[in-house]
C-alpha cells in the first residue's frame, strides 16, 4: 500500500471508531442505569436447591393439586396428575420439602404407607383455619385420607427430579418415631423389617437415600410454640441418632420468624454449649412478604391486601416487603457467625413468597390460594436475585407453595390445568443453577410512589449474574409500574460475541393466567444491543423480568 493511500485508510478506520465511539457515548447517555459484572468476583456456585419448593397437606396443594388417583379419568401416573409432573420436570426441581409446614408437626408417616384402603382418615392441621370461606364441603382437604404418602412423594420427586426433603413432626411425635421413618426411607433391602415394609408398601425394594431432614417446622410458633432454648434441647435430642446407611444425612433446623434474631441468636448459643455444630447442616429462615398496609398495622390478618385487585400501592408495599430478604439473610448470617466462626451452618429459606388475603382462589376448597400476577413475577425475580448474590451463605431455599396455594407455580382443579407467571420466572432462571455467582454492581434510579401521603421509594432495578464456561447470564427485574429503564450493561474482564434476550411482562402488572386463558402471560424473545465498545444496552419495561445470555468471545 502507498503512502497516501495508507494515511487515507488511516484517517478513515479512524473516522469510522470516532464514529462508533460517538453512538456509544451517546448511547452510555441515554442509559439512565447502569450495571456491571465483575467476572474476577465470583461469590460462590448457586446451589441447584435454591430452586426449591413446598409441598402442603393444605387446601387444594396435594388433593386436587398433585394427586388425582389412580384410578381418576384425569391423565396421571401412578395417581399424580401427569400435566403437572411433566410441567415441573421441565424447570428442574432442586429439592421438594414436605409434609409441610404446620401440617408436619401433626403428622405420622406411618399413616401415610401400607395399602391404601387400610389408610386412617384424620383430621387436617388446618381444619379450623379462620381463612376458610364459608360452606365449604367436607373432603380431604380437611379430613385427610393419607392417599398420599412418603412412597407417593418419593415416587412424585423421582418423576420430576427434585430431591426429597421431609419435614420430621417434633410436637407430637418421639426421636425413636424420627429415626424409624429414617430406617423406612434409607434401609437397605433386605436389612430391616421397615426395609421389607418399604418393599411390600411401596413397591420400591432399593432404598430412597433422603439426603434433607427438617428437625420440626416454626418451632417457636405452631410447630411447639417452644422458646429457643426449649427447642435447642429437643432438636439436640431427635438429631443425636439416627441409622445413616451411608447417606451424609443434612438436618435442617428450625429457624426464625423473619427478622427474630434472638431465636437465632439463642438456639447457637445453647448449641454451643455442648460443644458444636456437627450434625446441623441448614439453619430455615421463613420470610413471607404480606403487609401491605403501609405502616398502619402489623396484624397478621389486617395487614394482608389483594391478589388480584390490588392498588399501585399495595404492589410497592410488597416489593418492599419482599426486598427485606437482603437484610435478613446477611443479619441472620452474622448472628450464626458469633457461634460457627467457620460458617460450616448455611441458611435454607425454606418458606418464602407472597401470602394476600383470601378471595382471589380458584376455588373455595383451596385454602390460600390466590391468583398469581406479573406483580408475583417481579417478586419471585427479585428473590432469586437475592439468593444469587448470597450464594455462598443460602444453601437451599422453597417457595410457598407448588400448586393452588400462596404464591404458587401451578393451579389445578379437576381435570383444569395452568402455569402461572411465577412459574415461568423458575423457567427463565434454569441457567443460573449449577453456575457460578459473580459479583453484580447495579446503579439505577428508585421507583417512587406515595406511601401514606408521602414519598416512598423502593429499589429501581435487582440483578444478578452468573458464569457457566463462556456462557453469562444476567437476570434483571424491574418493579417500577411506569418507568422504562434504558440500561447500559458492561462485563468487566472478558469481550462478548453475542447476547439473547427472554423477556416476561412488561406493562400491565395485574396480567396473569387463568384456566380460561392460561398463556395470557408467557416468555417471549427481546432485544439487546452489543455496542462496538462491548458494552451492551437493553430496556426493562415496567412490571418485567428479563434474562440475559452472554456468550463470550
Amino acid at each position: 500500500m502507498k503512502r497516501r493511500e495508507f494515511i487515507g485508510a488511516t484517517v478513515a478506520s479512524g473516522l469510522t471508531l470516532a464514529a462508533r465511539n460517538g453512538l456509544a457515548a451517546r448511547q452510555s447517555k441515554l442509559a439512565d442505569a447502569h450495571i456491571e459484572v465483575l467476572l474476577e468476583e465470583p461469590i460462590g456456585r448457586i446451589a441447584p436447591e435454591i430452586y426449591g419448593h413446598f409441598v402442603e397437606h393444605l387446601g387444594g396443594v396435594v388433593y386436587d393439586g398433585i394427586w388425582v388417583g389412580e384410578n381418576s379419568k384425569i391423565p396421571n401416573v401412578n395417581g399424580l396428575r401427569k400435566a403437572l409432573v411433566d410441567a415441573f420436570a421441565r424447570i428442574k426441581p432442586g429439592v421438594i420439602r414436605w409434609p409441610g409446614g404446620c401440617f408436619a408437626d401433626s403428622y405420622n408417616w406411618r399413616d401415610g404407607v401400607g395399602a391404601r384402603k387400610d389408610r386412617p382418615r384424620r383430621p387436617n392441621f388446618w381444619i379450623d383455619a379462620p381463612e376458610w370461606p364459608k360452606g365449604v364441603p367436607d373432603g380431604p382437604w380437611r379430613y385427610d385420607t393419607n392417599q398420599f404418602g412418603t412412597d407417593d412423594f418419593v415416587r412424585f420427586c423421582q418423576l420430576t427430579g427434585g430431591q426429597p426433603y421431609l419435614a420430621a413432626n417434633l410436637r407430637s411425635l418421639t426421636a425413636k418415631d424420627f429415626y424409624e421413618w429414617v430406617d423406612y426411607c434409607n434401609s437397605p433391602a433386605g436389612t430391616t423389617t421397615l426395609a421389607d415394609m418399604r418393599a411390600a408398601h411401596g413397591g420400591a425394594r432399593e432404598p430412597y437415600n433422603v439426603r434433607y431432614w427438617g428437625i420440626g417446622n416454626e418451632s417457636w410458633g405452631c410447630g411447639g410454640n417452644f422458646s429457643a432454648d426449649e427447642y435447642a434441647i429437643e432438636y439436640r435430642r431427635f438429631a443425636e441418632w439416627a441409622p445413616r446407611y451411608g447417606v451424609n444425612l443434612a438436618y435442617i433446623g428450625s429457624g426464625p420468624n423473619g427478622g427474630d434474631l434472638a431465636w437465632s441468636r439463642k438456639f447457637f448459643g445453647k448449641l454451643a454449649e455442648k460443644g458444636g455444630f456437627g450434625k446441623l447442616w441448614g439453619w430455615g429462615l421463613h420470610h413471607y412478604s404480606w403487609n401491605v398496609s403501609q405502616g398502619r398495622t402489623t396484624d397478621w390478618f389486617e395487614g394482608k391486601g389483594e391478589g388480584l385487585n390490588f392498588p399501585d400501592v399495595e404492589h410497592y408495599e410488597l416489593i418492599a416487603h419482599a426486598d427485606q430478604m437482603e437484610s435478613l439473610i446477611t443479619n441472620h448470617w452474622a448472628v450464626m457467625g458469633e457461634f460457627d466462626r467457620q460458617h460450616r451452618v448455611k441458611l435454607v429459606v425454606d418458606e418464602w413468597g407472597a401470602w394476600y388475603k383470601p378471595g382471589s382462589e380458584l376455588h373455595n376448597t383451596h385454602l390460600l390460594g390466590q391468583q398469581n400476577t406479573m406483580r408475583d413475577a417481579v417478586l419471585a425475580g427479585l428473590t432469586l436475585d437475592t439468593f444469587h448474590r448470597h450464594a455462598d451463605k443460602v444453601a437451599m431455599a422453597n417457595i410457598a407453595q407448588l400448586v393452588n396455594c400462596l404464591q404458587a407455580l401451578f393451579f389445578a382443579h379437576e381435570d383444569k390445568f395452568a402455569v402461572t407467571p411465577t412459574y415461568h420466572v423458575f423457567d427463565m432462571y434454569l441457567l443460573h443453577q449449577g453456575a457460578e455467582s459473580l459479583r453484580t454492581q447495579v446503579s439505577a434510579p428508585r421507583a417512587s410512589y406515595t406511601r401514606a401521603g408521602k414519598p416512598a421509594t423502593i429499589r429501581g432495578l435487582s440483578a444478578s449474574a452468573s458464569r457457566k464456561d463462556k456462557l453469562v447470564t444476567i437476570t434483571v427485574t424491574n418493579p417500577d409500574l411506569t418507568q422504562t429503564r434504558e440500561t447500559e450493561i458492561a462485563l468487566r474482564g472478558a469481550a462478548i460475541k453475542e447476547v439473547k434476550v427472554i423477556t416476561l411482562g412488561g406493562g400491565n402488572v395485574k396480567a396473569h393466567n387463568s384456566f380460561e386463558q392460561p398463556n395470557a402471560v408467557g416468555l417471549k424473545e427481546g432485544k439487546a444491543v452489543l455496542r462496538a465498545d462491548g458494552a451492551v444496552t437493553c430496556s426493562f419495561a415496567p412490571a418485567s423480568v428479563t434474562r440475559l445470555q452472554l456468550t463470550l468471545a
